[in-house]
């Protein structure tokens, strides 16, 4: 793509509960907002997404002109489904994305209509409100492992070179929406299971973190599903040779059971 400069890193975001649209004292919303002051100050090219709610048999970008916003969620007020996220798409970036995965021996679809879902808009709608900086959506695969998506991430690795933002938008700790709460603090099963990912990943431990179905903690109650988890080791992967992690945000949902932990990887 040309790029004149290089992207230092890739990041892995926990995007929330919309809800935080009206609630503004949440922390999370704070740090998403305080994005181009304290995480990432130059404004970057264009932007890749992988999300945590965009699950696909094959790895699939959204290659369009113009993004739509997508209200994928029930029973929140009105006023979330009347947001716009209007950025440009990102269709250079997208046959990018497919050129890479090819070329990484990966098949990879192109999806001509899809928008962005709240994995993308909303976390975005806070970082850069101003909705000026093309956007490419990537999908996940539940029904692959943590491996596959870190080898998807490592095919994509070359675009930090045209300064791509690489965003995995996902949550440290994502059980079901039937977990009970535990509202007077933090779940200690969940605790668990962050402290091993924040361990794991601190200390180099990736192939750890690839492997988390045989050495996590909780995993299972965690990550049900793992859609949310899957986006991590995109980044992780993407980030290139020698990574090391930082955290860079770490706060609870109210209900004592969603971790918003969110990292950056950079080669070293």
């Amino acid at each position: 793509m040309g790029g004149e400069k290089k992207m230092k890193g890739t990041y892995y975001l926990a995007h929330g509960d919309p809800i935080m649209y009206i609630n503004k004292s949440i922390k999370l919303r704070h740090f998403l907002e305080g994005w181009k002051e304290n995480v990432l100050t130059e404004k970057p090219k264009c932007i890749l997404v992988i999300s945590a709610h965009w699950d696909t048999d094959v790895p699939t970008v959204n290659l369009v002109e113009q993004c739509d916003t997508i209200h994928d969620f029930d029973d929140y007020p009105d006023p979330l489904y009347q947001i716009k996220y209007p950025a440009p798409g990102a269709p250079k970036l997208a046959m990018k994305v497919q050129e890479l995965l090819k070329g990484g021996g990966f098949k990879c679809e192109v999806d001509t209509k899809r928008g962005l879902d709240h994995a993308v808009w909303f976390p975005l709608m806070f970082m850069y409100p101003e909705a000026d900086i093309p956007i490419c959506e990537l999908s996940i695969q539940t029904s692959k492992d943590g491996t596959h998506h870190y080898n998807v991430g490592k095919a994509l690795s070359p675009l930090l070179n045209d300064d791509v933002l690489i965003i995995a938008s996902g949550g440290a700790v994502h059980p079901s929406d039937d977990t009970p709460h535990f509202p007077n603090g933090v779940a200690p099963w969940a605790l668990e299971f962050d402290n091993w990912l924040e361990g794991a990943l601190l200390s180099g431990r990736y192939e750890d973190v690839k492997e988390f179905k045989k050495l996590a903690p909780n995993w299972e109650i965690s990550h049900p599903g793992q859609e949310h988890l899957y986006p991590l080791h995109v980044a992780l992967g993407a980030a290139g040779n020698n990574v090391k992690t930082e955290l860079i945000h770490q706060t609870w949902a109210a209900n004592g059971v969603f971790g918003y932990s969110s990292y950056k990887f950079t080669s070293t």
